[in-house]
């Protein structure tokens, strides 16, 4: 791709936020959209707000304003779907507040003054949408957390778990996590497992970079950093075909290693989430 690229990002705010997304920070996926000095050409979310609840609970109301501000601050355009109620014969109220159509009519609109579409989301309703741009000259990329829809990573041109970026979702109990450190906490993937050996190695986006496509971490120019991983530091529950699985979201600490410079191993290694499981 050009230096210049003119980037859309649309983003399925409530599709995220029940899908493992909650807390993703918009300052983060703006950095990460802008990667190689692309120009930001429309930045764009679609958030759920329930009118009725926020007239009898004052927290909710308040709560929802203050973070739509903070949205706002970082340069977004929020386009607010206020939540309907819909009764069925047996008296069961269900709620909805889609933003789907809204997405797709916005980005399909504006694909002639962009390059390059971030969609976030795992709504596979979106696999046509993502044709049609593509038709229209557009590079399609898709971040999703969990429940994504297969085909529709399938169809785009990159797709990113939201889990592995840095920083993108915080960890809850790490306020002051910096990733990728000596101790810190980080998400990532097992890239080699030797099971009679008791050993392997994991691999971390080590920093956001336009050379995502550069996975070897030996390779110059690499984001990626990898990390020895000793039999002895995994779970109980991790078994060794979800190791083998690039699907399998392990998170884990990091440190320097005792025998190699430069290293890194990993400690604590758990499951944080196997995606599309």
């Amino acid at each position: 791709m050009s230096s210049y690229c003119r980037v859309g990002v649309f983003v399925d705010a409530e599709n995220v936020r029940y899908n493992g997304g909650y807390q993703m920070r918009y300052d983060v996926l703006r950095r990460f959209a802008a990667r190689g000095d692309c120009a930001l050409q429309r930045l764009n979310t679609y958030m759920a707000f329930d009118a009725e609840r926020a007239r009898e609970d004052q927290e909710y109301a308040k709560k929802s304003r203050t973070y739509q501000q903070m949205v706002r601050d970082f340069g977004w355009k929020i386009t607010v779907k206020l939540v309907r109620r819909y009764t069925d014969e047996a008296g069961n109220v269900t709620t909805k507040a889609n933003a789907d159509l809204d997405m797709a009519v916005d980005a399909m609109l504006q694909a002639d003054k962009l390059d390059q579409v971030l969609l976030v989301t795992g709504d596979g309703d979106f696999i046509q949408v993502v044709n049609a741009l593509q038709n229209k000259g557009c590079r399609v990329e898709l971040i999703g957390f969990k429940n994504v829809s297969r085909q529709l990573q399938q169809e785009v041109d990159a797709f990113y778990s939201g889990f592995l970026i840095p920083d993108l979702l915080p960890v809850s109990y790490e306020p002051r996590n910096d990733w990728g450190k000596p101790a810190s906490c980080v998400r990532g993937v097992c890239t080699k497992w030797i099971a009679d050996k008791g050993y392997g190695f994991l691999r971390i986006m080590d920093h956001i970079s336009p050379d995502l496509w550069i996975t070897d971490p030996r390779a110059e120019g690499s984001p990626y950093t990898s990390v020895f991983c000793h039999v002895n530091e995994l779970a109980d529950d991790v078994t060794e075909d979800q190791l083998m699985n690039r699907e399998t979201i392990l998170e884990f600490y990091v440190n320097e290693s005792e025998q190699k410079d430069n290293g890194l191993v990993a400690n604590n290694v758990r499951l944080a989430f196997s995606v599309n499981r």
